[in-house]
């Protein structure tokens, strides 16, 4: 690609490598360069553009066109607009990481909105109390209005959580290799953008983290991330959400001692972990402070694996991103490899996605993936 005048973005040069987890010297010997050459470029380019030669090497090695570091970076996401489940205990630098796949995958949902009429954002209540007047008793009645404006019964189980997140307006992605000790974020750009880690074997937990994410959308639009009293916050959304006060209440085996053959099968009936059950009950003053510390003690020395599995609910899959993609090639020819090229990348970036050219939402005949999504 001839690159002469034309002008090299750093800031895509540095979110690629973040993107990839690379450090400045991994990358800069991988290009046979120094981490202060890359430093340089990623924060100066105009005082040493890098040659030719060069650009094809990143190009090669960061699975993208010669031609991805020459168009202005769109829709970064920041810091402080990035909620992550436990933000307190995230590493900054896999935070980092974190945010770089949210700005690749906020450009490629950016050029899926050209082509695709995805469900509008219900954000339940239009302008929501800033979070130091929020109080526990307001997130339990957003919690119940957020069940009846998205179109769940107040006093029964969500069947499928994720699915009533995108029927809301959520993008609700899986982001492959970012790390493990990422459970969960959220964004907001020109969609909602959930976030999930698959890697974790617990369905339940999955739930109550994307439902977490969705207390941070209802609750925290426009409010600074960082604060772990928002992440508390969410956490309150998120177990009033899935366990409705009402039902819980009336549900749960009133006993000193703790009925734990009723509580593994109300854990099943409502899709939550165990401990998520033990919270609630907690939370709601069921059990006191010596139950819950003894309930903890008697789940990690008595329970097996199988207790918690025989419990956990079926695994989730989200839908929306996947059917947009299979709708871009039923009605418009056009491939995940088209996406690509658009894009200025490799296919293989838009597989960190589960973006692939055979999707398992081929397979899909769900309300929402037929209903909510149109070609535009």
């Amino acid at each position: 690609m001839e690159t002469k005048n034309k002008q090299f973005y750093g800031n895509r040069l540095r979110i690629l490598r973040q993107f990839h987890g690379l450090s400045l010297a991994e990358l800069g010997d991988a290009v046979g360069t120094t981490r202060q050459y890359i430093q340089k470029l990623e924060v100066d380019p105009y005082s040493s553009a890098p040659t030719d030669l060069t650009i094809d090497a990143f190009a090669h090695i960061l699975n993208v066109e010669s031609s991805f570091f020459f168009e202005p970076l769109h829709e970064e996401v920041q810091e402080e607009e990035c909620h992550f489940r436990k933000a307190k205990t995230t590493p900054v630098n896999i935070k980092t990481r974190a945010r770089s796949y949210g700005t690749m995958f906020a450009n490629v949902l950016q050029l899926l909105n050209k082509h695709i009429a995805f469900p509008k954002l219900n954000t339940v209540i239009e302008n929501p109390p800033a979070p130091e007047h929020l109080h526990r008793e307001d997130i339990e009645r957003i919690a119940e209005k957020s069940r009846i404006v998205w179109g769940v019964f107040l006093d029964a189980p969500i069947d499928n959580v994720t699915r009533t997140l995108e029927n809301a307006g959520c993008i609700v992605a899986t982001f492959e290799g970012v790390s493990e000790k990422v459970d969960a974020f959220s964004f907001i750009r020109s969609r909602a953008v959930i976030v999930s880690n698959t890697d974790k074997g617990n369905t339940g937990r999955m739930r109550f983290d994307r439902a977490h994410e969705g207390g941070h959308i209802v609750l925290h639009r426009g409010v600074e991330a960082g604060d772990p009293v928002l992440d508390e916050q969410a956490n309150q959304f998120a177990s009033a959400f899935l366990l409705p006060r009402g039902a819980f209440l009336r549900e749960f085996p009133p006993s000193y001692r703790l009925n734990w053959v009723k509580m593994l099968q109300m854990a099943r009936r409502w899709g939550v972990s165990l401990h998520a059950l033990v919270r609630r009950a907690y939370d709601l003053r069921l059990i006191d402070a010596v139950q819950y510390r003894y309930a903890h003690v008697y789940m990690n020395k008595h329970l097996k694996i199988d207790d918690f599995l025989a419990v956990a609910p079926p695994e989730e899959h989200p839908e929306v991103l996947h059917r947009s993609v299979d709708l871009l090639r039923e009605k418009k020819g056009i491939f995940v490899r088209d996406i690509a090229k658009l894009l200025h990348v490799k296919p293989a970036i838009l597989e960190n996605f589960g973006i692939r050219e055979e999707t398992e939402s081929s397979k899909i005949t769900s309300f929402l993936a037929k209903k909510s999504l149109r070609v535009s």
